[in-house]
């Protein structure tokens, strides 16, 4: 498996976001929290993690929801995935959503979403006055009927 190297600057008593096992796909990344962040059903809020990155051009880091979180406390992330692109060197934060209908607790350390890193491309824009017909063509939101 690839691998690329990212600096990382870690702010937090949390160890840096990790594979949980070999074949992870994202790396788990922790609240970094002074007092513990009490969630009503439906209330969103920003959570530090106290992470900063330097991400090479070509890649992104996009956050994206922890399953277990989801289907045990109804927590997930908005704005999914979430993109940190490779100019930002800001704290990465997760804006969690509590869509249980019970007040949800984050603590300091919990795992609250996970990191996956993204090669990309930039768009190159070729103006024209006729695009190529497809079956689909300009058919939109439910155009192929299927359940």
């Amino acid at each position: 498996m690839a691998q690329v190297t990212i600096k990382i600057i870690n702010q937090s008593s949390n160890p840096l976001p990790e594979y949980a096992t070999e074949g992870s796909s994202g790396m788990d990344v922790r609240a970094n929290l002074e007092a513990p962040i009490s969630l009503q059903p439906m209330e969103r809020t920003l959570v530090p993690t106290g992470i900063f990155t330097e991400i090479p051009l070509g890649y992104e880091i996009q956050v994206r929801p922890r399953s277990g979180l989801a289907i045990k406390q109804g927590l997930t992330c908005l704005n999914t995935p979430g993109t940190i692109d490779a100019d930002y060197r800001g704290e990465i934060k997760v804006i969690l959503i509590n869509l249980s209908g019970e007040v949800q607790v984050i603590q300091h350390g919990d795992r609250i979403a996970q990191l996956v890193l993204q090669q990309v491309e930039q768009i190159q824009w070729q103006p024209t006055h006729q695009l190529e017909e497809t079956t689909r063509s300009s058919g939109g939101f439910g155009h192929t009927g299927k359940q």
